[in-house]
């Protein structure tokens, strides 16, 4: 299992991220939010962010920053982390508008059958920032065990 490194780490990290998500919602919101375990859209930290950073970190300490193949892992953590902020988080608002208007045209309680939007989609700049350090922290603390 030592050599699957690469693999594990991040996967560890992603369900990691997951479970810290669920706690704090499920804090905040009073109540047990066990979606939050398997939608990895929004919130506090971001675990696609984390994800991918997780497995530049662990490339880095492993090959060398300097190697190539880091090179390419941090700049795909920076498109992830930028699209995490922009363009999922631009979604977000487009969804809440458009629930917005069905329930202006239809009425919340309509007998038509309008599923929702998933609105919480993307990232502000903290939850992108806490993921990418969660991310890095996974990374040093199992390669130190490995």
């Amino acid at each position: 299992m030592k050599q699957y490194h690469y693999i594990w780490i991040p996967f560890l990290t992603l369900v990691c991220t997951q479970v810290i998500k669920f706690l704090f919602e499920s804090c905040a919101s009073k109540r047990w939010e066990w979606s939050r375990l398997f939608s990895g859209s929004g919130g506090m930290p971001s675990s696609h962010t984390a994800f991918t950073f997780s497995i530049t970190t662990a490339i880095g300490l492993g090959e060398g920053f300097d190697s190539p193949l880091f090179a390419a892992c941090l700049v795909f953590s920076f498109v992830v982390a930028y699209d995490a902020m922009g363009l999922r988080k631009e979604s977000g608002k487009q969804a809440t508008m458009i629930n917005h208007i069905i329930d202006e045209l239809f009425g919340p309680n309509s007998k038509e059958a309008f599923v929702k939007l998933k609105e919480q989609l993307g990232h502000n700049p903290v939850q992108v920032v806490a993921g990418a350090i969660f991310g890095m922290a996974m990374a040093f603390f199992f390669m130190w065990l490995k």
